[in-house]
C-alpha cells in the first residue's frame, strides 16, 4: 500500500506551463519498498516511474531529495510547483 506524500502544480498560462508531480512510497505485494513518482502535463497521462529501495528509511530520503529539488524549479522552468496536497513525513 503507497502512502502518497505530495501532489504539486506548475502552473504559466502565458508561457504554456502546466506540469503536474506526485509522489507516493510504501510496500508493493511482495513486501519491498518503492518510490512511485508520477508526473507530466495536467490532465494528461503522465509518466510514472517506481524506483525499489531498501528500507522505510532509504523511501523516505528519496522522496525527501525529490521534492527538494521540485525547490529549485523556478530557476529551471521559470515558474515555482504550488503545493495542492502534502502529508508530512516521519
Amino acid at each position: 500500500m503507497l502512502t502518497p506524500v505530495a501532489y504539486l502544480e506548475a502552473k504559466d498560462a502565458s508561457r504554456n506551463i502546466h506540469r503536474a508531480y506526485s509522489i507516493a512510497y510504501g510496500q508493493d505485494l511482495f513486501g519491498n519498498w518503492v518510490v512511485e513518482t508520477t508526473y507530466g502535463r495536467i490532465g494528461g497521462k503522465g509518466r510514472t516511474i517506481v524506483t525499489v529501495v531498501n528500507n522505510e528509511e532509504e523511501a523516505i530520503q528519496y522522496v525527501q531529495k525529490a521534492l527538494k529539488r521540485r525547490q529549485s524549479s523556478p530557476k529551471r522552468i521559470g515558474v515555482g510547483y504550488e503545493e495542492r496536497m502534502t502529508v508530512g513525513l516521519d
